[in-house]
């Protein structure tokens, strides 16, 4: 279909809840087709609707590898249906050009939700995987959350941000979340392995 612009950080479009999706239209497969396109275009894991100025609850994923095939996964109108466990580690998002920081996830999530074909499917990501933290940074976009949102550190973030240009951290937006910072408690925030949804390590 066509390579979109991407919308940086700071574009309201980021903060909107997204709608659902009443029907998988032609301008839906358009969007879905659009969304892969711009994401491998920008070497990318994952990408939200909302990153490209559509604010519906769509998004893609990919998390092949190196000479794995390409492996796309379509979600429409995603719902997280379990979740546990506690993961960290860094992440960037292609509306956050070359910025990275440690953030907190949980481990193991559940999501159901419907393919390109209109069928429902259900799919777990497992022990902090790269698809476990990229379901949760995809479906956080089309509720208009960031992952800066979820970072270990305000003040190594608003560090990365401010090194790269961009604006610092909304701290009425950064999540409270009990559950997973007690289980981080005694984790230093360190990224051992960096992995990077929305960016893949080539």
């Amino acid at each position: 279909m066509s390579i979109k612009k991407i919308v940086p950080y700071g574009n309201e479009v980021l903060r909107k809840k997204s709608k659902e999706v009443s029907k998988i239209s032609k301008k839906i497969q358009t969007l879905v087709h659009d969304l892969l396109d711009t994401m491998y275009a920008n070497n990318g894991v994952g990408l939200a609707a909302p990153q490209i100025g559509e604010n519906l609850r769509v998004f893609v994923i990919d998390v092949s590898t190196g000479k794995e095939p390409l492996n796309p996964l379509v979600f429409i109108n995603p719902k997280i249906i379990q979740k546990s466990g506690a993961c960290s580690s860094y992440e960037g998002c292609l509306s956050f050009p070359e910025a990275y920081t440690d953030v907190k996830r949980y481990a193991y999530v559940k999501v159901k939700a419907l393919g390109l074909n209109g069928k429902p499917f259900i799919m777990e990501g497992h022990d902090g995987s790269l698809l476990a933290r990229a379901i949760q940074h995809e479906f956080d976009h089309l509720d208009g959350i960031l992952f800066i949102d979820h970072c270990r550190s305000e003040f190594e973030a608003n560090r990365i941000l401010h090194e790269k240009g961009l604006q610092s951290i909304e701290e009425d937006k950064l999540l409270s979340e009990p559950e997973i910072e007690e289980a981080l408690a005694d984790i230093p925030s360190n990224p051992g392995e960096t992995v990077v949804p929305e960016k893949k390590e080539v």
